[in-house]
């Protein structure tokens, strides 16, 4: 699994101009599912995002989790992040689950986040979506279950 994880002061997702999903400050996590990711990698990546320190203490340095601030997630659905630009101009997706698959994994996901009591909204799974957010800081991550990069 990969994903783009941004700190957000808000976000939001709408489809067909209705807003589907909206959080506060806290986390927009674009979640792209690989053909052969499965269980592990939706714990495991939920875990690490939970846990990451990239939230301010009252010294200002990066030392609390979305849990320690209770912020919210907003978790958008996103194949394109599997996507192999490095031949020609067309990129290539053969890395992405097939839909069933990464739909069932997103919703894991998204239900292990849900357990930590955080307020998570999400987008439409394989709708056309627009996302909105205010990127706090700016921070942005890049997390790979299979430590790609």
């Amino acid at each position: 699994m990969r994903a783009v994880v941004q700190r957000v002061s808000r976000g939001s997702v709408e489809i067909d101009g209705s807003t589907v999903g909206a959080i506060g400050a806290g986390f927009v996590v674009l979640l792209g599912v690989a053909r052969d990711d499965g269980e592990a990698d939706a714990a495991w990546l939920a875990d690490k995002i939970l846990n990451l320190r990239v939230f301010e203490d009252e010294q200002g340095k990066m030392n609390r989790s979305v849990v320690d601030v209770r912020g919210g997630i907003l978790v958008v659905s996103q194949f394109t992040l599997l996507a192999d630009c490095r031949a020609g101009r067309r990129p290539s997706f053969t890395a992405a689950a097939d839909p069933a698959d990464a739909e069932r994994l997103y919703e894991r996901f998204v239900a292990i986040l849900r357990g930590s009591g955080l307020e998570v909204a999400t987008g439409v799974f394989r709708a056309m979506m627009q996302v909105s957010l205010v990127n706090d800081g700016p921070v942005t991550l890049l997390l790979d279950s299979r430590k790609a990069f």
